[in-house]
């Protein structure tokens, strides 16, 4: 990798965690995790598709920390496990959809349905499934808003996630080929 090129990934890896910390931040007051996941998923998707792979990798396993740090995160066990979701939506977007390049929104739509699926099962076999159960000793109520926190919702934030990755992308695109 050249200097100009390494400068341009660092730079970009930078801007978007810098992004996902000050989206995370404003909006978990809210009290909104569709909001914020939508946001998070959407900020995901865009990094590797317009960064590459690499970036895209590294501001998925850098955000959950970062938002901990930052006391918008979830409990250090579940890191891990959110970590792990985010690089499958990432693996998926980025492989799936560059794929067809005369065929763009077939690809995007294949890597949106394909990539919340799995982000999805990924989230809630581990945290639902195994963390929560098996990790956590949390009282009941508890145990049942974490849960609920990474089932559904996960499916639906990174569904509309990737919903406005889809509509932007090409025009993102465009715009970082001129620059």
């Amino acid at each position: 990798m050249k200097d100009k090129e390494k400068i341009f990934w660092i730079t970009h890896t930078a801007i978007f965690i810098a992004l996902l910390i000050v989206l995370q931040a404003a909006t978990a007051p809210l009290g909104n995790v569709m909001i914020t996941g939508t946001i998070v998923n959407l900020l995901l998707i865009v990094s590797a598709m317009t960064c590459g792979l690499a970036s895209g990798l590294s501001v998925a396993v850098i955000s959950p920390i970062i938002a901990k740090f930052f006391g918008i995160g979830p409990l250090w066990i579940l890191i891990p496990f959110i970590a792990a979701g985010n690089i499958v939506l990432i693996l998926l977007w980025y492989f799936i959809g560059n794929q067809n390049r005369g065929q763009k929104y077939i690809a995007y739509i294949v890597a949106l349905a394909t990539a919340a699926a799995a982000k999805f099962f990924v989230l809630y076999i581990g945290i639902v499934q195994v963390a929560v159960p098996l990790f956590l000793n949390l009282p009941e109520q508890q145990a049942s808003i974490i849960s609920h926190m990474f089932s559904i919702p996960q499916l639906i934030t990174a569904l509309a996630g990737g919903i406005i990755a889809a509509m932007i992308l090409p025009s993102l695109k465009k715009a970082i080929k001129v620059s």
